[in-house]
């Protein structure tokens, strides 16, 4: 797998074949979630929402729209939650604010 991340985007995009899992990387804990349980991804620019069969993925930056078709060919390897220092840098470009990922719990 050949691996692509632009510079000091907090985010790495395969190159190569398609990945078998997305690593989200959080300030307090790290998650592993598998591209088969992808269900939609939408967004824009600002906000992207990614929709697995057991977790809800919300991601606020900026220059975010990039990544959907990353996204939608499940290239996607690794996002990174920013620091809070790097949060009011004031950096231009791509970024990650914020991730928030919520467990769907199954009502059986």
């Amino acid at each position: 797998m050949n691996v692509v991340s632009g510079g000091n985007v907090p985010w790495v995009v395969s190159s190569g074949d398609p990945a078998a899992t997305l690593e989200i990387v959080l300030q307090t804990q790290t998650l592993i979630l598998s591209w088969h349980q992808f269900v939609c991804g939408e967004g824009n620019s600002e906000e992207l929402r990614i929709a697995f069969a057991s977790h809800d993925v919300v991601i606020r930056g900026a220059g975010l729209d990039a990544l959907l078709p990353a996204i939608a060919s499940h290239r996607v390897v690794s996002l990174r939650e920013s620091l809070r220092s790097e949060r009011f840098s004031g950096q231009a470009g791509r970024c990650i604010h914020e991730i928030v990922v919520r467990r769907i719990e199954s009502e059986l």
